[in-house]
C-alpha cells in the first residue's frame, strides 16, 4: 500500500515539472521553513526543487517519502496542497 501511495506521490509531481511551487518544510525544533521555486526534475526517490535567487540555497531535494509523511507540504501555484 506505501510503494502505490508513493507511486501516486510521484505521478502527481511529475505533472506539475516545471511549475512554481512553494515548500512549507519541518525545519525541527517546532521551527517551519517556507521557500518557493520551481519543481525542476523528479528522479525514482527524490525530487529536486531549483530554488528562487533570494533564498541561501540554490537547489534542495525531499524524498516522496517526506511528503508521504507531512515533513513536506507542496502547494503548486497557490492552487492545491499536494
Amino acid at each position: 500500500m506505501a510503494n502505490n501511495t508513493l507511486l501516486e506521490i510521484k505521478r502527481n509531481l511529475e505533472a506539475h515539472v516545471g511549475s512554481k511551487i512553494t515548500l512549507r518544510a519541518n525545519g525541527g525544533r517546532r521551527k517551519t521553513v517556507e521557500r518557493t521555486g520551481v519543481l525542476e526534475e523528479t528522479y525514482p526517490s527524490v525530487f529536486i526543487v531549483k530554488l528562487d535567487e533570494q533564498q541561501s540555497f540554490k537547489r534542495v531535494s525531499y524524498s516522496y517519502t517526506d511528503v508521504l509523511t507531512e515533513s513536506v507540504e507542496i502547494t503548486v501555484c497557490g492552487e492545491e496542497v499536494i
